[in-house]
This record gives C-alpha cells, sequence and structure tokens, in this order.
C-alpha cells in the first residue's frame, strides 16, 4: 500500500472532509473514476486517429484473417 500526501487549499479540505472524500476508499474510488475516464479519453482518441486515415471497411473475411494471424503469433511466441 502506498501512502500519498496531498496539499489541498483549506476550505476544499473541509468540504471534502465534511463529503467523506478523504478516507482512503473514498479516494481511491476518486483515482479509479479518473483513471478509467483517461482510459476511456485515450480509446476515443485512438478511434478518431484511425477514422482521419480513411482506410476502406474490412469485410468480415478479412477481419477474421486478421484474428487468426493474431493467435498464431500468439501461440507461436509461447512455444518459445
Amino acid at each position: 500500500m502506498t501512502t500519498v500526501e496531498i496539499k489541498l487549499p483549506d476550505s476544499v479540505a473541509r468540504e471534502a472532509k465534511k463529503a467523506g472524500l478523504l478516507d482512503a476508499p473514498a479516494v481511491e474510488k476518486v483515482f479509479r473514476e479518473a483513471l478509467r475516464k483517461q482510459a476511456v479519453g485515450e480509446l476515443f482518441a485512438a478511434l478518431d486517429e484511425i477514422q482521419a486515415l480513411k482506410l476502406p471497411p474490412m469485410s468480415e473475411e478479412e477481419i477474421q484473417a486478421e484474428i487468426d494471424a493474431v493467435r498464431a503469433d500468439r501461440r507461436k511466441r509461447a512455444r518459445g
């Protein structure tokens, strides 16, 4: 477990404490939610980049071939 020290303006600290936001479970929840939002934002940014490439759509067969290739590569790596 890691200990984190933060500095807040007194008024914010009082309000956060009154709202129950300074206990460990509440702080963990805040951090987890922020991390989730960041991950979602990064996903959407990546999707925007992909859309900007204007690639032609793939057929179901092409998608399956890509999936099969990745799986085969993972099996090969797992064997050494």
